[in-house]
């Protein structure tokens, strides 16, 4: 409950996440049927970047700051986004943004402050509804959809030190009820251990058809800072893989330092 998203909202994480959020947004919109956007952990939607905690970290400076700066050609859909929408927008206001009038989108935020400026954040988006509640639970109460179609963006705070133990608690129950849904886990990358235990416990688990997308900023050898981070995928859409190629090089060129790396694996095939 003590985590505030503003503080880093923007910084290469975020940049990493949200470019990648766009692809699979665009590639759910290839088919003409509807499909549900349900992102658990929604922070406040918009930050302004020049003032409060984003401005106290400046965090934002390496990220969105340093991309607006070069502008990689591979990026240029996902800047022209955050420059239409206006501050910094966050994955719930990116989805409202990009959904189809059939779509809908469902933004949950449990911290009693980020909830209710996220409700009038998006009290004037059509097909979008904000839900003050915890992010897991929200997974039980709202899968499997009724347009049986949904891209489940999972990015919690990683406050817990068993944080990836309950992520994958959950995303196992999650998928017993709704095998088809595309899951999105971010998760950080400050040291390898934690990250390669997540993946091993994984493969125990029913879960088929796991990709893993990484930004190494550079190289993972302090656990104290975050160096990196991924996107834990099951059910990635066709040919995803082959778009995210160029976005992850041009992190790599544009935000990299010495040692940095990007790569894509396949956990767990179909």
């Amino acid at each position: 409950m003590n985590y505030r998203h503003a503080f880093h909202a923007g910084n290469f994480a975020d940049c990493f996440k949200h470019a990648l959020l766009l692809v699979l947004l665009n590639a759910m919109q290839r088919k003409q049927k509807p499909f549900l956007v349900l992102d658990t952990h929604a922070g406040t939607g918009r930050y302004d970047l020049t003032s409060g905690p984003a401005e106290r970290t400046g965090e934002w400076r390496d990220g969105i700051g340093k991309l607006l700066e070069v502008r990689p050609a591979a990026l240029a859909q996902y800047l022209a986004c955050i420059e239409q929408l206006g501050l910094y927008p966050g994955s719930p206001v990116i989805a409202a943004k990009l959904i189809r009038p059939g779509d809908r989108l469902i933004a949950c935020e449990l911290h009693p402050e980020d909830a209710p400026i996220l409700k009038a954040e998006l009290a004037t988006a059509p097909n979008a509804a904000v839900h003050q509640r915890d992010g897991y639970a929200a997974l039980r109460a709202f899968l499997p959809p009724p347009e049986k179609r949904a891209l489940i963006l999972m990015d919690p705070p990683f406050e817990d030190p068993d944080e990836f133990a309950t992520i994958t608690k959950n995303l196992a129950a999650a998928y017993e009820k709704f095998k088809s849904g595309c899951y999105v886990i971010w998760y950080p990358i400050k040291h390898r251990a934690p990250v390669r235990n997540f993946f091993e416990t994984l493969k125990l688990t029913p879960i088929r058809d796991v990709i893993a997308v990484e930004f190494l900023r550079r190289e993972p050898l302090n656990p104290a800072r975050l160096n990196g981070c991924g996107l834990l995928i099951v059910n990635p859409p066709f040919g995803f893989e082959a778009q995210a190629e160029r976005i992850l090089q041009a992190f790599k060129n544009t935000l990299g330092e010495l040692g940095s790396s990007v790569g894509m694996e396949r956990l767990i095939d179909e």
